[in-house]
């Protein structure tokens, strides 16, 4: 088996669903915290925000061919939910508190994109340091000439919208309606 094979694989059957995992233990963290009752949509936002930049990313790898332009759109996609990350840990930290558990989670979801980027340039170092000068870059956005299998493809957006997509709109909903925000930090440490 070549090397670029195993690393799809582990970034396919290993990164991916693990990211998805996390995703919705994080979840499970803000119902668990009742954000609905201290941080509100406002922090609810900030997930759904971070989800869609990556969203991107990762759809550009499921059905484009990873080109120099992609790559740069999965490093700024990358940097936009780091710097959204930062943002959303500062406000949840300011209105709520968060558990330990919680912050392993977020650890995890922080370092597995990375991972999956760090994963897809090795699998296309040619595209990847063609952006540096070392060969032509192809800045054109076109879809795969072997695309993945459609069953792959299926499972991982049906798993996506489960785990993930569904549970935090209802998160965002919940918060809406209960207009959140209304049990300071320091409320909640007196209680």
């Amino acid at each position: 088996m070549e090397v670029s094979d195993i690393l799809s694989r582990m970034l396919m059957y290993v990164v991916l669903p693990l990211w998805l995992t996390a995703g919705f233990a994080d979840y499970l963290c803000h119902r668990t915290a009742r954000i609905e009752n201290t941080s509100g949509w406002k922090e609810s936002a900030l997930h759904l925000l971070q989800f869609a930049e990556m969203a991107l990313a990762v759809l550009a790898a499921l059905f484009l061919e990873i080109t120099s332009l992609v790559i740069l759109i999965m490093i700024a996609c990358l940097v936009l939910h780091q710097a959204t990350a930062m943002l959303d840990v500062h406000y949840a930290n300011a209105t709520r508190r968060v558990m330990p558990i919680e912050q392993h989670i977020h650890s995890v979801l922080e370092m597995l994109p990375l991972t999956a980027l760090l994963l897809v340039v090795a699998m296309h170092w040619q595209s990847f340091s063609a952006i540096f000068g070392m060969g032509t870059p192809d800045y054109s956005l076109r879809w795969k000439q072997e695309p993945l299998p459609i069953a792959y493809i299926g499972t991982i957006l049906t798993v996506t919208a489960l785990l993930d997509i569904l549970p935090y709109l209802e998160e965002f909903v919940r918060t809406l309606r209960r207009g959140g925000g209304t049990t300071s930090h320091s409320e909640q440490r007196n209680q």
